[in-house]
């Protein structure tokens, strides 16, 4: 795999040298089919990423589902936002040590450990007798999920050839979408059963097949792997606090409170970035806060594009439910069919030439904002076709511009930066993902929608709430067509 991957140097550097110039570029006929991902010399590690991935996806799906069942079993009612917030702050703070820890430990080794891990931060859940285990197995296990999407976007970086990328990443995303199929359903056949413990016996044996996997097929040593470098724990202190103050913002109930910790979070945001760019303390890309260059617009379109998909998310089931008299599980589904117009788009564009990275990534931004929009335009004033026509719009934009916002921030790096720069992309696209979610809570509070939804109040307010997700998603599109035009730097 080594050999195979320095072959491959001429076209990392023919992609970090672009700017996405016509002219510079190869033949638009320069597409890479599935049979060379699917070949004996790919296909297996192929597979130990998507596990990797499902176990991120699923897992999050599956347990939303089973939370009520939990609660009553061990009368954690008020704990619901605990659990939540202790497994995005682990998710996130794991997911931006990935790429350090990789270069620390090795890839084989960090991805051994990420999958024990996980493991158990499931084994505490599935024994939990009380609140106080349950929350420390979802922050054990967000931190084992971090680490594993993490080390899946370091191995695609430094296992596969670069003309892969685009087809491992719409593979990604097909999984994605699998889980927001299958996710909701699994988690409510064991509700159903009575035995959510199962859930969690079950993700615990897949994390401990994750890690078997990743010491049968991941090399000892990988090309582009960087020797060991000093570990940033000023960087990694100041976002964990950053992360932590957002997550607490969607749970905390007093909306005063909720905001300050919101602004708060924000500002440790900043603070953290300042402090990355100490060499000693860089845990992300020099150029993740460098909107000048490709890798720093692409990590600014994927937190805005994130920030702008969190409302629906966060408050879609719940509006459908009130406006068109849906059950939970439907309500799901619907939102689900973003989820589906994502993975479709994905996989379609996934061997696209770069060519035609500018306008698919164009058009891709485009259709986010359009979607974000046409649902805060139609939701619970047009039918509900209309409505799911929407959220597929928005879906399938977020799949025409992901996967190749991803592999030009990649090409962008230099070799010495691409363990971190790799799982910084899962890290921006979470946090963007936090901090819109807890925008939307302050906003919800705001706009009197915290304490439910009564049709008529949510029909007068939805505008507002979803109306005001337009902002990030145009500042999305913005980075998006920096992103594709003549950057100055790389």
């Amino acid at each position: 795999m080594g050999a195979q991957q320095s072959d491959e140097h001429g076209a990392a550097a023919l992609a970090a040298a672009l700017v996405l110039d016509p002219s510079m570029m190869p033949p638009a006929d320069a597409r890479v089919g599935w049979g060379e991902v699917l070949s004996p010399a790919f296909l297996a590690r192929a597979l130990l990423v998507l596990l990797g991935v499902w176990l991120n996806a699923a897992d999050t799906l599956v347990t939303a589902t089973l939370m009520p069942s939990v609660a009553r079993d061990i009368h954690a009612f008020a704990g619901f936002g605990l659990a939540v917030a202790g497994y995005l702050t682990g998710a996130i703070v794991a997911g931006a040590s990935a790429g350090r820890l990789s270069e620390r430990l090795g890839l084989k080794p960090a991805m051994v450990l990420a999958g024990v891990t996980y493991s158990l931060g499931c084994l505490m859940s599935a024994i939990a007798g009380g609140l106080d285990v349950f929350v420390g197995g979802r922050i054990v296990q967000g931190v084992g999920a971090g680490w594993i999407v993490g080390f899946c976007y370091v191995a695609i970086g430094q296992v596969f050839p670069e003309r892969l990328w685009p087809r491992m990443f719409g593979l990604m995303s097909g999984v994605w979408g699998i889980a927001s199929l299958l996710g909701p359903l699994v988690g409510g056949v064991f509700a159903a059963l009575g035995v959510w413990r199962g859930a969690f016996w079950m993700f615990l044996a897949q994390g401990l097949i994750f890690a078997g996997a990743a010491i049968a097929l991941v090399p000892e040593r990988v090309a582009g792997e960087a020797p060991p470098a000093h570990t940033p724990w000023r960087t990694l202190g100041v976002l964990t606090l950053a992360v932590a103050s957002i997550a607490a913002a969607g749970v905390l109930p007093q909306a005063r409170a909720a905001a300050a910790a919101a602004v708060a979070g924000l500002a440790l945001l900043v603070l953290a970035a300042r402090v990355n760019a100490a060499p000693r303390e860089r845990l992300l890309p020099a150029q993740a806060t460098q909107i000048g260059t490709v890798a720093g617009a692409g990590y600014a379109s994927t937190f805005s594009l994130s920030a702008a998909g969190a409302v629906l998310t966060v408050y879609g089931a719940a509006m459908l439910q009130a406006f068109y008299g849906l059950s939970p599980l439907t309500a799901g589904y619907v939102i689900a069919a973003e989820a589906m117009g994502w993975t479709v788009a994905a996989i379609l564009v996934s061997g696209a030439s770069l060519p035609r990275y500018r306008p698919l990534i164009r058009a891709g931004a485009c259709l986010v904002v359009t979607g974000v929009s046409l649902i805060a335009i139609c939701m619970g004033r047009a039918p509900l076709a209309v409505t799911v026509g929407a959220v597929l719009v928005q879906g399938v934009g977020f799949g025409l511009c992901w996967a190749l916002i991803t592999a030009r921030i990649l090409g962008a790096l230099p070799e010495d930066e691409l363990a971190i720069g790799s799982s910084a992309v899962p890290t921006a696209q979470i946090i963007g993902g936090a901090v819109g979610a807890a925008a939307a809570g302050a906003l919800a509070n705001l706009l009197g929608l915290a304490q439910g939804f009564a049709p008529d109040l949510a029909r007068a307010r939805e505008p507002l709430l979803f109306g005001a997700f337009v902002i990030p998603a145009v500042i999305g599109l913005a980075a998006a067509v920096h992103l594709t035009g003549r950057v100055t730097h790389e």
